[in-house]
């Protein structure tokens, strides 16, 4: 579900509601009941589904980076091994 963002143009105020896409559009404030306009947004980014898009589990090596090895699925070996 989407998240769009309204202003009022009475208080300027501005708030964010999760909507469906057929949902109509909203009208009023919540804070001062004046009339909202829905504002464009960039969006949330991508979504992804499935086991592949849950991220790899990193340890720190001895280095103290952040490593991920090809034991932990994500097939990029530590720079420490090297």
């Amino acid at each position: 579900m989407p998240a769009y963002e309204y202003q009022c143009e009475e208080c300027s105020g501005h708030f964010e509601r999760r909507q469906k896409m057929s949902d109509a559009e909203i009208t009023l404030c919540p804070t001062c009941g004046g009339a909202v306009k829905r504002l464009i947004s960039g969006g949330a980014g991508v979504i992804a589904r499935g086991r592949a898009s849950q991220a790899a589990p990193r340890s720190a090596c001895a280095m103290g980076e952040a490593c991920c090895s090809p034991q932990m699925g994500c097939g990029s070996a530590c720079p420490c091994d090297n």
